[in-house]
């Protein structure tokens, strides 16, 4: 699964780097602050391409959504916000995108991209040899050359009423891990290469199964054990990047 990552870069710079439009910067508070823990229901900045005018050509733009994806149908709680039932629907299976009720809508047009400097995720380590279970290693995934991931998403539109403002919100696509990486965790983010953004991100095309069957583009990805302050949400600072200080005798991967 993806259940934490970081961002440090500004949606307005992304959005001139990528060529987007960009309708993030201004749209909420802290909107192109760094997080470098980004957690469930934080705000995040997302692509999609959308249309303007119903025949005009669509165009890329950098959005912001709530991480973790609210169907269509979830009725409204007391204070006007989604109804807290259910799990939160941050991770979508890539092989149960087109069959769940919940992800199939939204396969069908509403794709997006996730940008992200790295993502985190914990390793489960042998119990103590007193039986007691030992607490996970967080490693950090990122880029060697310093440029963003893209993870592919969905994404949906929920009011509370019909002349309501929108609430976007977007799930992350995880797949089978590969490499070094599946050494830590059996899942990881279904990452894209530029090469393939435009088709999945066109909302005039329905989604071809070859992406959520072929392996994510893992190139130039390396992992890095990190400090366990990354395990609380509280924390939120580039000291969570920094490697870890290891013991002597500590066995790692790196």
């Amino acid at each position: 699964m993806c259940g934490r990552f970081a961002v440090t870069t500004d949606p307005a710079l992304l959005a001139e780097k990528i060529k987007a439009i960009d309708e993030a910067t201004g749209a909420a508070p802290d909107a192109g602050a760094p997080n470098y823990n980004v957690a469930p229901t934080a705000t995040i900045a997302t692509v999609v391409t959308r249309h303007s005018e119903p025949d005009d050509e669509p165009t890329r733009r950098v959005r912001l959504m709530r991480w973790g994806l609210i169907p269509p149908w979830v009725k409204a709680g007391p204070d006007g916000a989604p109804e807290k039932k259910g799990p939160q629907l941050i991770n979508a299976r890539a092989d149960k995108v087109t069959t769940s009720p919940v992800f199939r809508g939204s396969a069908k047009s509403k794709r997006c991209l996730v940008p992200m400097d790295g993502y985190y995720e914990w390793r489960v380590n042998a119990d103590t040899p007193a039986g007691k279970k030992s607490r996970k290693t967080p490693f950090y995934m990122y880029r060697s050359d310093g440029e963003p991931l893209f993870a592919a998403g969905l994404w949906s539109v929920w009011k509370p009423a019909k002349d309501a403002a929108p609430l976007l919100s977007c799930t992350i696509i995880t797949t089978d891990a590969v490499g070094e990486l599946a050494e830590i965790h059996d899942r990881m983010p279904l990452m894209l290469a530029q090469a393939d953004w435009d088709v999945w991100l066109n909302p005039d095309a329905g989604l071809d199964p070859e992406f959520l069957t072929r392996p994510p583009d893992a190139g130039g990805i390396e992992l890095r054990q990190v400090s366990t302050l990354v395990n609380s949400v509280r924390n939120n600072g580039p000291e969570l990047l920094e490697p870890a200080e290891q013991k002597p005798d500590q066995i790692t991967l790196l």
